[in-house]
């Protein structure tokens, strides 16, 4: 038998109810028919629902018509639940649309057939309440192939049928008709949606629309993995958790262990639990199941950390909801009410309303609870006063604003108290409206390891961040990670923490905000006489609309307005036309802000006073950190993002450089040369920064020279008001690659290939009577990253210091990071023929030399220390030769 999961969605009265009674009558589920307005409808079981006769949560019910076995989820019909229907359709196989007859297509039903569109499930409708004096089929079905699809059609005419599929038309020209499997295929892959007219109450076409799910559907394949998709999440009457999903692949046992481990959402902890029961169920009741197949829908207990629209096994995507929360009211509790105690209860509610949010507010104490509008709140009442026993009310609701960028802006976070450190830069870009949040990287994994690059991520996802203007939720932003820096010893996770939120707000405070708030689209129908009131009302609440549509008497307005200004606008309407116009609002999204400077002024927010989001960085100097307001932080930071304002708009021009480096590269491995020239350099920046040497030089140093440096404990040289000293002399060193040089040196690398440790000596001994002659501090690096559980070491041999490099430190970092340290105090060169690391530390402001241009120096100096010796023994008269 066929087993199909079907949902029904509709505005609010189109008779939704009425109709899941007639579907469940006719197909023998209940004896009697019941009604909303006698409270006893089978599905509407819950008190608050019965009581106020609209349906708040889905329900799910079990029937059987010929060959189909359908589950059915109703939804609910009003605005301000639409997110419980929404998050329905993440689990369909097809859906059933309600209209009213006698209303026609209404705002809310055109924001349901977009939710439909963007899930992509195959919908039928059913124009309901026809039996209704003035209903009109054909111009119904005119007015739902213009506002909802030209697709929707009756079943009946065969020549329209064929204008909505290629494959359609060919068949009925050649056939004159369609045959079932093209009228099913066609409906499965939404280029058709059946329109069936009759009456729930009545059970007018309710049969026919029977007939139409057996015929013109089919079941969809599933694979074998076992995967589920959650769709929901309640309590029953015990208080025991009960989370709702539809099995998408494989099977579903009693005591199966199951969890989010393949998922592919790196923010989440990973979790596995097991499943201690299996319930289907059928309004009210339940039956308990070992075992649910793929395609079946149930609710199972033993799982406490899924949330709605979670994916478990093969499904590692999760969904999340397209609607949100616009207005916040304030939670007013009885004097001797612990609130920490009912937020916790409050918790548990809003994990069953996808847009419910409750928020604790720290500063005042106080609960504040996110909804969608008013009616969502009054059910909210009720339900803490059965659940909770409480008796609570509301302060009067406020709009939920956001805020975005218009600007690019880099951000620098440094968090270095005593024994702690992490450097964050971060690229901010403006992003589409509805986009949220977007994240990338461009930092190579060689600067900063990909696991503290994870964590970074983490930390922008893992809360909601907010704006500077009003303190607002931070969306439409794209984030990039352009450079991050870690200590060896000293970095643990919570200093990345702190150091990508103070990036965050840095960049902010340097980008242009803009403050959003929330629109709704509208149509508002009334008499026509009352169309210029209507119209002046609207211009007045700062909101826009098309040309107006009159039909007789009735004129109809669509457009959109400020949620601000609008949300009351109903009471107005049902005033001034006497109870004759009708305005339908849905939520189109968020705008920028029609009165920004007036509701920045009434928040009240200052950024720079939010020591709960600093914009301000902490680094270390003399043993203790000190805090760096973020309009210094750049100069302060340890490391050089690259990015100039010119290039944000360009993102291939972030990685210009390092391209730029590995073409050097080439061409001198090619050449065979060993080094790349200061007129090579000299081009790579000028391609990467700009044309004259001006304008690449900030780059090169990470810091001005203006003012002396203090060393912090991870080595790195930071700036403080500028202070008059006597300059000390600087210090001379020589950092030498060892395998490098080993492997360019043509007799130490014959030497290596019978006994790489005599090649080793042999360049310790050169070094030490190189640095005999020279002076200076020299510092000769072998790389001993490979060998496990290595610790590192530095050994003084003679003149001269051996460096061999801990576990994974290979002897390229090592140098990189002791230039990095010196190079502002001393004279630093370095020796080594890898192209990527003289440019490096060429950077850094050191010296570079060759392998080849240390061998021709080694030579010299020993040339130059014969002729010295032989010279000093000549005067000395001493007949001295050396061999």
């Amino acid at each position: 038998m066929k087993k199909l999961v079907l949902g029904i969605v509709a505005h609010v009265d189109a008779g939704k109810t009425t109709l899941a009674e007639g579907l469940l009558f006719s197909c023998g589920k209940i004896r009697k028919m019941g009604r909303v307005d006698h409270k006893d409808a089978f599905l509407d079981y819950i008190n608050v629902e019965r009581e106020r006769g609209i349906t708040v949560f889905s329900k799910q019910a079990q029937i059987t018509w010929n060959d189909v076995e359908i589950t059915l989820l109703d939804t609910p019909g009003h605005v301000d639940f639409s997110a419980e229907a929404e998050r329905t359709l993440q689990v369909l196989d097809y859906c059933l649309l309600i209209v009213s007859g006698p209303d026609g297509v209404q705002g809310h039903e055109q924001t349901l057939w977009k939710l439909l569109k963007q899930y992509e499930v195959p919908t039928f409708v059913f124009v309901n309440k026809m039996d209704q004096p003035g209903t009109d089929k054909e111009k119904i079905l005119q007015e739902l192939q213009t506002r909802l699809d030209p697709a929707c059609q009756w079943m009946g005419a065969g020549e329209e049928i064929a204008l909505c599929d290629e494959k359609l038309m060919e068949e009925y020209l050649e056939t004159g008709s369609f045959t079932t499997d093209s009228l099913t295929e066609a409906i499965y892959e939404r280029k058709l949606f059946p329109c069936y007219f009759g009456s729930a109450l009545h059970l007018q076409g309710v049969a026919e629309l029977l007939d139409a799910l057996n015929t013109y559907t089919k079941a969809p394949i599933y694979p074998a993995e076992f995967g589920a998709r959650v769709y929901k999440i309640s309590r029953d009457a015990s208080g025991n958790r009960l989370t709702h999903l539809k099995v998408t692949g494989g099977v579903l046992d009693v005591k199966m262990i199951v969890g989010n481990r393949n998922s592919a959402l790196h923010t989440e902890s990973i979790w596995e639990e097991k499943v201690d029961q299996i319930r289907v169920y059928n309004g009210g009741g339940y039956e308990t199941k070992e075992r649910a197949r793929a395609g079946e829908v149930c609710a199972v207990t033993g799982l406490t950390q899924t949330i709605i629209g979670q994916g478990l096994g093969r499904e590692t995507e999760n969904v999340s909801p397209i609607l949100v929360p616009v207005l916040s009211y304030g939670l007013v509790l009885p004097e001797d009410s612990d609130p920490i105690k009912v937020l916790s209860e409050l918790k548990k509610i809003e994990e069953e309303d996808p847009q419910l949010r409750i928020v604790w507010q720290e500063q005042s104490k106080e609960i504040h609870v996110q909804v969608m509008g008013e009616v969502q709140i009054e059910v909210l009442k009720q339900i803490i006063a059965e659940r909770l026993r409480l008796q609570v009310e509301f302060t009067e609701g406020k709009i939920l604003y956001k805020e975005t960028i218009a600007s690019a802006a880099v951000g620098i976070g440094h968090f270095e108290p005593l024994r702690h450190y992490a450097e964050v830069h971060l690229l901010l870009e403006p992003g589409e409206p509805g986009s949220g949040w977007q994240l990338h990287s461009n930092c190579s994994e060689d600067v900063l390891d990909k696991n503290w690059q994870r964590l970074i991520f983490t930390h922008l996802e893992e809360r909601t961040h907010i704006g500077v203007l009003t303190g607002a939720p931070l969306t439409d932003v794209k984030v990039t990670l352009l450079i991050g820096r870690a200590h060896n010893k000293h970095t643990e996770g919570g200093d990345f923490r702190q150091a990508t939120y103070r990036a965050l707000r840095q960049g902010l405070m340097q980008a242009k905000s803009v403050l959003l708030e929330p629109v709704f689209s509208f149509t508002l129908e009334l008499p026509t006489e009352q169309l210029g009131r209507a119209m002046s009302d609207i211009q007045r609440m700062h909101g826009s609309f098309d040309n107006p549509v009159t039909e007789g008497e009735v004129s109809i307005l669509t457009g959109s307005a400020p949620v601000a200004t609008f949300r009351d606008y109903q009471r107005e309407v049902n005033g001034y036309t006497r109870g004759h116009g009708r305005l339908t609002c849905v939520l189109k999204g968020y705008e920028p802000c029609h009165n920004q400077e007036e509701v920045i002024a009434t928040s009240g927010y200052s950024a720079d006073a939010d020591v709960s989001n600093p914009s301000s960085s902490v680094f270390c100097a003399h043993g203790a950190g000190f805090v760096v307001p973020w309009d210094q932080v750049a100069e302060y930071a340890h490391l050089e993002s690259g990015w100039t304002p010119e290039e944000l708009s360009d993102e291939h021009l972030a990685q210009t450089l390092m391209e730029s480096v590995k073409d050097a590269r080439r061409q001198t491995e090619a050449s065979g040369k060993g080094y790349i020239t200061q007129e090579e350099i000299d081009e790579i920046f000028q391609r990467t920064y700009g044309k004259s040497k001006a304008d690449y030089e900030p780059y090169r140093y990470h810091h001005q020279n203006t003012g002396h440096t203090i060393t912090s404990i991870a080595g790195e040289e930071k700036k403080e008001p500028y202070k008059h000293k006597k300059l000390a002399k600087k210090e001379d060193y020589l950092l030498i690659d060892g395998y490098n040089i080993i492997f360019a040196w043509e007799e130490l690398q014959e030497l290596a290939k019978v006994n790489i440790d005599s090649a080793r000596d042999k360049l310790i001994d050169i070094c030490c009577n190189y640095q005999g002659y020279i002076g200076g501090t020299l510092i000769l690096v072998f790389d001993a990253y490979k060998v496990k559980g290595n610790p590192g070491s530095v050994e003084k041999h003679h003149n001269i210091f051996v460096v061999y490099t801990r576990e994974a430190e290979t002897a390229d970092a090592y140098i990189e990071k002791t230039v990095h340290e010196i190079g502002r105090k001393h004279n630093v060169t370095v020796a080594t023929s890898d192209a990527l690391e003289q440019m490096i530390i060429w950077g850094e402001g050191a010296i570079r030399m060759s392998a080849l241009g240390l061998k021709e120096a080694v030579e010299m100096a020993t040339a130059q220390a014969k002729a010295e010796y032989l010279s000093q023994g000549e005067r000395l008269g001493n007949n001295i030769k050396i061999p």
